[in-house]
């Protein structure tokens, strides 16, 4: 049967349509007792690796899509180096060829809600489909019927985490891509990332035009993270208020300010039809009141951090403005939020284009020196790979003034490197303290070459209680030689594991003496307001009535948002939070969690310790005395199961 499809494409199908990586065939007639079918092509003669892997991920997707919401794959036909996707045919076509000019209410409702309605449908299947815009909403005229398309990039967590991809690069399609979809606000993928791509979905069909426009991959990114579109009602006066604010709504930045459902949207935009219907007019109301997730999902947006993330800002700021570099120290137990903290950082990185890149020092790896280095500096070249060859052909100019003869140095720290700078000179032998200082030349130069005023670059490196010495001694070079602008150093340490004695605290006295700019931003934990607020946006309610269980995960936690977090999802695996079952609250068991086993606790024989030693820091540092390991050790030896693998 696979051999056919490809037989009978050219006399039994036609293009029905086209988008940007494939083409969709038609029978020209149904036959008789066989089942309408879509033949799905790369557009590209000679496909990309990636392509032909998502048309294998839908594929394989086949078993978890429903022929009721979804064009369901039937067969993934591959001959002589082509590939094709079968897929069940209802008879819709894209929405994205029924719009245009405006959609006018009375006709954007019913068919806004079948959107809804069908997303739903896959969010109950527990799926996130990554890319919803027009081209992949499916849409029968004459029924109404809506059918979603394009799982090519799908995945069935709950949570997915967005590493800093370029945009060139991003999967999905840039003009209805949720901003924790970019990499760039330190939030994970989730059902909600499927709602803002809606929202933008939604714009369109009432105004005719998207929130925003972009030039460039990256002007895109910024738009969506940092840009506020005009109210849909504000562009068109025949919108009523509650349609242009549910847009609004949805495309919010931060996913716990969205709608959090989709039978959330569903239910309201059914109740601005029935009013649309019966009056033509819809009043205002209050949005969102049938709108509670199924599932606990703990906000991840930081709580009691403002005054540390404006000072990372405000670090980052004075690097823009070509102030020399700086080192900012951000300190604080395990489980803290230091790299959440970090990371935030990201959001005000778009506008300025700055690059980014991170390494992570292991206690392992102490011995091998510059390997978190080469970590970082691979952040930055493997994405260079990837730009047009006239682009590409800068970098390699700029690396070429750089590094001089001495190119084979950081070929030997980033073996990448080679791919864009070609073969090198063998680097002539100096005694060892030559060679360190060639190398730290070397190192700044090549820096130079990314830290510039029309890119600046911030460089984490997270556990600096593990740093080597070899990259100690880089650091000092970096800030102290004064030839460098644009550069941000982040550097985060475990305050309990690290003594006045320590290496890093040596070095860092020393290079303040030597007059560069060092700033520290010391974290510790929530504080009880904070971790309420925390508590009463998880369970969709008031800080008022969030007290109860604040006290009791405060008790056990002592405010370390690490095992906040976990506690919180713990609960509701095991049922002591669990949704109502009118699904608009969450209904505790508050007897039975306060009558867990005292072992179940975080303070677990540490927290008389703790609280007699007045330490702001979590419980973990007062009972483990300056020893390391992991966070998760940490968690495994304090709390009850800590992870659920």
């Amino acid at each position: 049967m696979s051999l056919s499809w490809f037989g009978a494409m050219e006399s039994d199908f036609r293009v029905a349509w086209e988008d940007g990586e494939r083409v969709f065939y038609r029978s020209r007639q149904k036959r008789a007792g066989e089942p309408a079918v879509l033949l799905v092509l790369p557009r590209a003669e000679h496909p990309t690796p990636l392509v032909l892997e998502r048309f294998a991920h839908e594929f394989a997707l086949k078993e978890q899509l429903s022929s009721a919401w979804a064009a369901r794959p039937l067969e993934l036909v591959r001959e002589h180096g082509h590939v094709m996707l079968v897929l069940e045919d209802a008879g819709g076509r894209p929405l994205e060829e029924l719009l245009g000019a405006p959609i006018e209410i009375g006709r954007f409702l019913p068919l806004a809600i079948s959107i809804a309605a069908t997303l739903a449908k896959m969010h109950e299947r527990r799926l996130v489909h990554k890319d919803i815009n027009p081209a992949n909403i499916l849409v029968h005229e004459l029924t109404g019927e809506v059918r979603l398309s394009g799982f090519g990039m799908a995945t069935r967590l709950l949570r997915e985490r967005r590493s800093s991809t370029p945009p060139e690069i991003i999967a999905g399609t840039l003009a209805y891509m949720a901003p924790e979809q970019t990499g760039r606000m330190n939030r994970s993928i989730d059902s909600r990332t499927d709602l803002y791509a809606l929202g933008i979905t939604f714009y369109r069909m009432l105004t005719g035009s998207l929130p925003f426009s972009a030039a460039d991959p990256m002007e895109w990114v910024h738009c969506h993270i940092a840009k506020q579109p005009i109210a849909p009602g504000e562009l068109l006066k025949t919108i009523p208020a509650p349609i242009s604010s549910l847009v609004m709504r949805l495309l919010a930045k931060n996913a716990e300010e969205r709608y959090q459902t989709a039978a959330g949207i569903e239910s309201d935009l059914r109740h601005c039809l029935l009013e649309w219907r019966a009056r033509g007019g819809i009043d205002h109301f209050q949005l969102g009141e049938r709108d509670t997730p199924d599932r606990l999902v703990v906000p991840e947006k930081l709580y009691g951090r403002a005054k540390e993330v404006a000072a990372l800002i405000a670090a980052f700021d004075r690097i823009l403005d070509g102030c020399q570099a700086e080192l900012v120290l951000v300190s604080g137990y395990s489980g803290v939020g230091k790299s959440a903290v970090v990371n935030e950082l990201q959001k005000a990185l778009a506008p300025s284009r700055a690059l980014f890149a991170t390494g992570k020092f292991d206690q392992y790896e102490r011995a091998i020196p510059y390997s978190t280095l080469a970590k970082a500096f691979q952040d930055l070249i493997r994405p260079l790979l990837g730009k047009p060859d006239a682009e590409l052909r800068v970098w390699r100019d700029a690396f070429g003034e750089a590094l001089g003869l001495n190119g084979q140095i950081m070929i030997d720290l980033v073996p990448e490197l080679k791919l864009i700078i070609g073969e090198q000179p063998a680097i002539t032998d100096l005694s060892p303290q030559e060679a360190r200082q060639r190398f730290q030349g070397v190192l700044r130069r090549f820096i130079r070459a990314f830290a510039r005023a029309e890119h600046p670059l911030v460089l984490f490196f997270d556990d600096l209680q593990w740093v080597d010495a070899a990259t100690l001694d880089v650091l000092e070079s970096l800030l102290t030689e004064r030839d460098l602008q644009n550069l941000l150093l982040i550097g985060a340490y475990r305050s309990n594991e690290i003594a006045r004695a320590h290496p890093l605290m040596r070095k860092v006295e020393a290079i303040r003496n030597a007059g560069a700019v060092i700033s520290e931003i010391p974290l510790v934990p929530l504080t009880h307001k904070d971790l309420r607020r925390l508590v009463a946006d998880a369970l969709h309610c008031k800080p008022a009535e969030a007290v109860t269980l604040t006290q009791i995960i405060y008790d056990r936690t002592l405010g370390n948002p690490f095992f906040v977090i976990q506690l919180l999802t713990q609960l509701a695996e095991e049922q002591l939070i669990q949704p109502d079952g009118r699904g608009t609250s969450w209904r505790l068991n508050v007897d039975r969690i306060r009558a867990k086993p005292h072992s179940d606790n975080v303070v677990h024989g540490c927290q008389a310790e703790a609280v007699a030693k007045q330490h702001p820091g979590p419980v973990e540092a007062a009972c483990l005395h300056g020893q390391s390991g992991p966070h998760e050790d940490v968690a495994n030896r304090l709390w009850w199961p800590a992870r659920r693998t």
